[in-house]
């Protein structure tokens, strides 16, 4: 095993995701709660099986479906995301009046 990159990717991580709103929504449930324990190990369980998930999900679809493939379905992904992100929307009301 490298333990190097083993460290780097943990390292990668959990830097990015200190600020996520999983772990804000265990900090408030914990502080709330009779059990904190349970609280800890129900957001362990839940984080270790979605990534568990998602690993199996993304090594599936890399196998069968070409590398190229995937960067294009990936960057029109994202460039969907920045497009919508970008467009005005009409339903949303531009200016906030307080009065």
């Amino acid at each position: 095993m490298d333990w190097q990159l083993l460290s780097l990717s943990f390292a990668a991580v959990f830097l990015s995701e200190l600020g996520d709103k999983s772990q804000v929504a265990a900090i408030a449930l914990s502080g709330t709660s009779r059990s904190p324990r349970a609280v800890f190990l129900g957001t362990a369980t839940a984080l270790l099986l979605a990534s568990f998930l998602g690993v199996m999900v993304g090594e599936g679809t890399a196998a069968i479906l070409p590398t190229k493939l995937l960067k294009a379905i990936a960057a029109l992904g994202f460039a969907i995301m920045a497009v919508r992100l970008l467009w005005p929307q009409e339903d949303i009301p531009q200016d906030f009046d307080s009065d």
